[in-house]
């Protein structure tokens, strides 16, 4: 391998990256974006989780002072009221699971409506139910509060954006881009050159690595400065997981661009990997309770490694010994995937 050979591709890739404005920016604007809409939606204290549809009503939402409702219910947590002027349009949009609950207020028998297909509405009605038992029949029971600070939804979020951003960044930024000059046939003619087949895939591997690490710092300070995450790690270990995430997603993006000659099916193959990927990693959610073969199936992923490791960094104080066995599953992940692309790459279609 000739350092002067891989600089030229690895320099060249990096100002085509650079000087298309449109993905330069989108890279970074994406994962901000998603992180602002999140934080304005889930950051404050005033989380609502559970909608109920109030009649007769004119506002929207209405005023709870003025609801002629049960207090004990009124005055519970994570509930927003929202008026309907009468009961089919309440029910409208109780059907479509637009709210979880609808009630009737005014004077009598309280009158409720639930629908038996959400679980949010059963919710709601046993706290609906709960609220109109006298205090001094409720049973005994003694309230524990969690030791530690808790973790708001959008610091448990936000490594799996990052996450998320890396993941496509990597796989289309690599294998699509591959493909694409494969097919264009610029890969035929650096063939012709001194260029060997390990410096240009290195050079590509590096260049995407540097771009994704750039982009994680930027992103990562930006987010920072506005939403104040809480990291009891050291940010040298969440650097490296990100680091050994990158190297682990950008070689799988060289293993789909090592024989690709079709970007229409390449972008299927991308799409197959990447969407499952998101949804079985704990990007958005956690898989707590899921069936134990998800939780194993989602072991596959690199990204499930990488976002488990920085979360225990993140949110545990994890060190690197607590996080040895995603760091060596990321490492052998990366190996293969590297030793696989290298064996399997082509310059021809």
């Amino acid at each position: 391998m000739r350092f002067k050979r891989l600089w030229a591709i690895l320099r060249a890739r990096n100002l085509e990256f650079f000087r298309d404005r449109s993905a330069f920016g989108w890279n970074f604007i994406f994962p901000f974006l998603l992180v602002a809409g999140f934080g304005i939606i889930f950051g404050g204290k005033t989380y609502t989780e559970y909608k109920i549809g109030v009649f007769p009503a004119e506002s929207e939402p209405v005023a709870i002072a003025a609801l002629d409702i049960p207090p004990r219910f009124k005055e519970m947590n994570h509930l927003k009221f929202i008026g309907f002027p009468d009961a089919a349009r309440g029910l409208e949009k109780l059907k479509h699971h637009r709210i979880d609950f609808l009630l009737k207020t005014g004077q009598g028998p309280h009158q409720y409506w639930v629908s038996d297909a959400s679980p949010k509405g059963y919710v709601v009605e046993q706290m609906f139910r709960a609220s109109l038992i006298p205090p001094e029949n409720e049973p005994n029971a003694e309230k524990k509060e969690i030791q530690g600070s808790a973790i708001r939804y959008i610091d448990w979020l936000f490594p799996g954006i990052l996450a998320m951003n890396m993941m496509f960044s990597a796989l289309w930024g690599v294998g699509y881009v591959v493909v694409r000059y494969r097919k264009n046939g610029v890969l035929k003619r650096l063939k012709v050159t001194p260029l060997s087949a390990i410096e240009y895939i290195a050079a590509q591997a590096i260049s995407r690595i540097f771009l994704l690490m750039f982009t994680l710092v930027i992103v990562w300070t930006g987010c920072n400065l506005i939403f104040s995450f809480d990291v009891q790690g050291t940010y040298l270990d969440l650097f490296l997981v990100f680091f050994l995430g990158s190297l682990s997603l950008t070689s799988l993006g060289l293993v789909l661009a090592s024989r690709g000659t079709s970007e229409e099916f390449t972008t299927g193959i991308l799409n197959f990997i990447s969407w499952p990927m998101m949804f079985l990693s704990e990007v958005w959610f956690s898989l707590e309770g899921a069936p134990q073969w998800v939780k194993t199936f989602a072991t596959i992923f690199p990204l499930t490694h990488m976002l488990t490791a920085a979360r225990k960094v993140m949110h545990d104080g994890a060190g690197l010994i607590q996080i040895s066995p995603e760091i060596m599953v990321l490492s052998m992940m990366t190996l293969g995937f590297l030793a696989l692309g290298a064996a399997l790459f082509s310059w021809n279609k």
